[in-house]
């Protein structure tokens, strides 16, 4: 056995293809169902952060402060095994999803919140003196403007919920990690886990090259 035959052989990684092929589809799913269901959360997070009640920007900051700091391997057990004691069951799938968008919601929340409050207070002014209300203002005037400052960090998080996909495989979601496992098992080679890593880098490399090429062009565009 040589390091080619035993991390890289060909027929093993073409007879697990279609099933990582099938992993990789329900990775996508579970990974755009969370990213969009966390930029919605997290947008509403910041904005009531930023203009709530004093009372309810402090729970805000709670939530933030504690789903950034949870692991979520933890929150994903939490979730699929702790909450059916208190007569809440999940799907395998809304457990994942339900437990990314958590986390992503909190660090969308904070992106979205430095998006907004570097817009310069003379923009709130002058869209008050044009006679537009609060909600007008943010819809038309500040959000257009945040949005295009954190599309770079939006995007390096959308990154990082791809690759946390990998933790579903612990609450039995058939997922490209949990299939490369099996298959890798079932072939008693680890050449379906090398081609699942291939699979991810595939997929996440060119969005790092779109963050890196948004980042040098709104920095260049500052400057």
């Amino acid at each position: 056995m040589n390091l080619i035959n035993t991390f890289f052989n060909s027929e093993v990684f073409l007879q697990s293809l279609p099933q990582l092929l099938w992993g990789l589809v329900v990775t996508l799913e579970i990974g755009v169902t969370s990213i969009v269901c966390g930029l919605a959360g997290g947008l509403l997070l910041a904005v009531g952060r930023l203009y709530s009640p004093r009372f309810i920007e402090r729970a805000i900051r709670f939530y933030i402060n504690i789903f950034r700091s949870i692991p979520l391997l933890v929150l994903l057990i939490v979730v699929y095994y702790a909450l059916p004691f208190v007569s809440i069951r999940l799907s395998p799938f809304l457990s994942a999803v339900t437990a990314l968008s958590l986390v992503s919601a909190a660090y969308t929340a904070e992106i979205f919140r430095a998006g907004i409050e570097a817009i310069h207070r003379g923009q709130f002014e002058a869209s008050a003196a044009l006679g537009l209300s609060n909600k007008d203002t943010m819809i038309d005037v500040i959000l257009p403007q945040a949005i295009r400052i954190v599309i770079p960090p939006l995007t390096n998080n959308c990154i990082n919920v791809l690759k946390d996909t990998a933790l579903a495989s612990v609450v039995a979601m058939p997922d490209l990690l949990k299939q490369a496992t099996q298959a890798q098992a079932l072939a008693a080679n680890p050449t379906p886990l090398i081609g699942a890593a291939i699979i991810y880098i595939a997929l996440l490399w060119p969005m790092v090259e779109v963050v890196g090429h948004l980042e040098h062009r709104f920095s260049g565009g500052k400057r």
